[in-house]
């Protein structure tokens, strides 16, 4: 099972991380990270969680698969699957549009400021 882990962490830990992975060339496991909740929040709308959960572990779909499927109208998924296709959260193919993973791990803390 492909798992896509979703974090909220500085971009500088996000960069080491990775650089990490490049150097010991050791595969690492699918993460996105955003710099704070509310960059999180603004990118994966509740909307756009409904799009993610019809699209995981199902392969391509087309926009008005994805419409049908959410119960909403093409124009409006059209948004906000550009969004996400944007933010690298999903990809796109010659069948449609394409959410790799099977589940969504999401990982952070609220702290007392």
């Amino acid at each position: 099972m492909s798992t896509l882990t979703i974090d909220v962490r500085p971009l500088r830990d996000a960069l080491m991380d990775s650089v990490q992975a490049m150097e010991s060339a050791t595969p690492s496991e699918p993460r996105l990270s955003f710099d704070s909740p509310e960059l999180l929040w603004k990118v994966l709308t509740a909307k756009r969680w409904e799009i993610l959960k019809v699209m995981t572990g199902v392969g391509p779909l087309p926009l008005r698969e994805i419409a049908r499927r959410t119960n909403r109208d093409v124009k409006s998924v059209h948004t906000d699957v550009h969004a996400l296709l944007d933010a690298g959260i999903i990809d796109r193919d010659a069948r449609g549009f394409r959410f790799p993973y099977d589940a969504v791990h999401v990982d952070f803390f609220l702290k007392a400021g």
